[in-house]
């Protein structure tokens, strides 16, 4: 690997210096002097060279340079030899052994430049080969300061190599000041790398020298330190990542922390942490949609919201799965549930019809063009999609609920007015006008029971009975459409009939004509659901029967219904939407569902019938639904 750091060559020239000092003899000292005096001024080195031991950088040729230690120059007289070695002796018992003239190993290398055999002179310089390798190995072993250390033990292995250069244990010490320069030289780069941001995610950097220092020295606590700091750098930046939401990055740089330690509990503890960073940023965007979405125009910002914690979530999130469906129901429901009941405050302290909310979705509304007793009127049949729930009247209007509208508004219905209305005859067996009959009549002309139906209104009095709802509770009130009326009366079914392509109604299921009901005097319906009856000869109370799928009551049967749009033949151009088909100023209206008094054919799912707008009969009614 090539270092970046400049500064890395000259710490690697002592590499080559111990493997280039000399294995020869030591070099001569200069003519003899008197012990411990220094040599007078000679041709070679300077003044200040010559008196103390130096370190120089030298070279056969220029592509190679050998650092080099030089003993002080030390002249011994002849007959002093007895008083150099007490010097020696005294240098080296004080700790000076080599660094100038006066020290213990330049006196000994002089005697023996006189005398090769002196052996006190060999055994001294044994002596303080010794305590040099007791030097270098503490200084190699120096937790701090290390660089100093290591230049004093380079230092030392210098002399010795100058001294002893073959001697096993200064082999070994030039192979370990070799190393641990080396280990050094890779920290100091890591370091460097890390005050410059380069952490080593690329391939090169701190890590790697710091992974070049422990493969040198497994032990060695500045380089796991470092690896450490490598570490939780990359940790920071996945934080920091984290914390501007960009989960990506924090997922990339943690995953290049993982790989500077094998199973490092700091990235289990990092991970932790970024993940409690990333649930409460979903907390935060699920709780900021939330509040979008109960402001009036809240639901783009929360769709945005929304985008943001996708963009972040894990798959299975519960923040963003609560938001999304709290977003699709706001798109399809406002503040409502699918099947949720409720009924609206009047500004009278009454309470409105309880109304159920119908889910969205579509249906192919109509006959189709096999339908057994479908007429062209029902046809072509058409796909109807509502994209928006709607809340419908789980009954028929009441009497009851007529009579405070009636009083409140000061109503005079249709019927009312005329004076007259359309009855079951029990002695014909046939419907006939009927003087003194309106609202509060049933359906032969006698008194209504408060929980019956309403009858006799025409369509003009259902809408005002609309409008003075939607002026008493604040909420938009009409008729149904027509598609809206079929989609709510199939609830999910495609059949012939509201409860599929059955001939015969299930048990309970609601008031139509079956064989099996009875007149109060004794008649009979001559066209009817054979084997079925229901109880009832004429209109029956409210909710007497089992509600559809979707939770609402006598909407195939009990009356016939009006809704809000004007008649056309057929559905050519029929809204696709859903919406009432309504031109202005029509008379000839539309009723859907059976009723109490219609043949089989007739309560078909599909069937619909013209009247005019000012029609009352015992066999119509209404409902009513409400924007949500």
């Amino acid at each position: 690997m090539v270092l970046r750091l400049p500064r890395l060559h000259l710490l690697l020239t002592a590499l080559w210096l111990l493997g280039a000092t000399g294995c020869g003899e030591p070099p001569p000292p200069p003519a003899q002097t008197p012990p411990g005096k220094a040599a007078p001024a000679a041709p070679a080195p300077d003044a200040q060279e010559a008196s103390s031991g130096t370190v120089t950088i030298g070279g056969e040729d220029e592509a190679e340079t050998v650092q080099r230690w030089t003993p002080p120059s030390v002249q011994i007289d002849a007959a002093d030899g007895a008083a150099a070695r007490r010097a020696a002796d005294e240098a080296l018992r004080e700790g000076r052994l080599y660094e100038s003239a006066e020290d213990a190993i330049p006196i000994w290398l002089a005697l023996l430049q006189q005398d090769p055999d002196d052996r006190r002179a060999r055994q001294g310089l044994q002596r303080a080969r010794g305590a040099l390798l007791a030097q270098a190995d503490a200084l190699l072993a120096q937790p701090l300061q290390q660089r100093m250390a290591l230049a004093e033990a380079t230092q030392l292995a210098l002399v010795l190599m100058t001294i002893a250069p073959d001697d096993e244990k200064v082999r070994a010490l030039q192979q370990r000041v070799e190393r641990a320069q080396r280990v050094v030289a890779f920290n100091r780069a890591g370091e460097d790398d890390l005050r410059a941001g380069q952490i080593g995610e690329d391939g090169d950097g701190a890590i790697v020298n710091f992974r070049e220092a422990l493969a040198l020295d497994k032990d060695n606590g500045r380089a796991r330190q470092g690896l450490a700091a490598a570490e939780s750098g990359l940790i920071g930046r996945a934080e920091r990542a984290a914390r501007s939401a960009d989960f990506a990055a924090a997922g990339r740089w943690l995953a290049e922390a993982s790989k500077v330690h094998d199973a490092s509990p700091t990235i289990s503890d990092a991970f932790e942490r970024i993940e409690a960073i990333r649930a409460a940023t979903l907390a935060t965007l699920r709780d900021q949609g939330l509040r979008d979405l109960v402001t009036p125009q809240g639901l783009k910002p929360a769709r945005e919201k929304l985008e943001a914690a996708m963009r972040i979530a894990l798959p299975g999130d519960p923040a963003v799965a609560l938001l999304r469906e709290r977003i699709e129901l706001a798109t399809h429901y406002g503040s409502f549930r699918p099947g949720q009941v409720f009924s609206d405050a009047l500004r009278d302290g009454g309470r409105g019809p309880q109304m159920t909310v119908v889910p969205h979705g579509g249906f192919q509304m109509g006959a189709g063009p096999t339908e057994p007793g479908a007429t062209d009127a029902e046809r072509p049949s058409h796909y109807v999609r509502f994209e928006r729930g709607f809340a419908m009247a789980i009954t028929e209007v009441t009497v009851d609920d007529f009579a405070r509208f009636v009083k409140s508004a000061n109503a005079r219905p249709r019927a009312t007015r005329r004076g007259h209305s359309i009855v079951y005859d029990e002695r014909s067996g046939n419907f006939i006008r009927r003087s003194g009959v309106d609202w509060q009549s049933d359906y032969d002309g006698g008194r209504a029971l408060a929980n019956q139906p309403v009858m006799h209104v025409s369509v003009r009095d259902a809408e005002a009975y609309a409008s003075w709802l939607s002026e008493q509770t604040g909420r938009s009130y009409r008729l149904p459409s027509e598609a809206e009326f079929e989609y709510a009366m199939r609830a999910g079914n495609a059949g012939r009939y509201p409860w599929g392509d059955g001939g015969k109604p299930p048990e309970d299921s609601g008031n139509f004509t079956g064989s099996l009901d009875v007149s109060p005097s004794g008649r009979r319906w001559a066209n009817a659901f054979i084997g079925y009856g229901d109880g009832y000869w004429g209109a029956a109370p409210v909710a007497m029967f089992k509600p559809n799928a979707w939770g609402l009551h006598d909407m195939a049967g009990n009356l016939s219904e009006w809704v809000a749009d004007c008649w056309h033949a057929s559905y050519r151009r029929a809204p696709a939407d859903g919406a009432a088909w309504y031109n202005p100023g029509c008379r000839a209206r539309v009723i859907r569902g059976g009723n109490w008094a219609n043949s089989p054919e007739q309560t078909r799912a599909a069937w619909r019938q013209s009247q005019d707008s000012d029609t009352t009969s015992a066999r119509i009614g209404f409902r009513l639904v409400r924007g949500i």
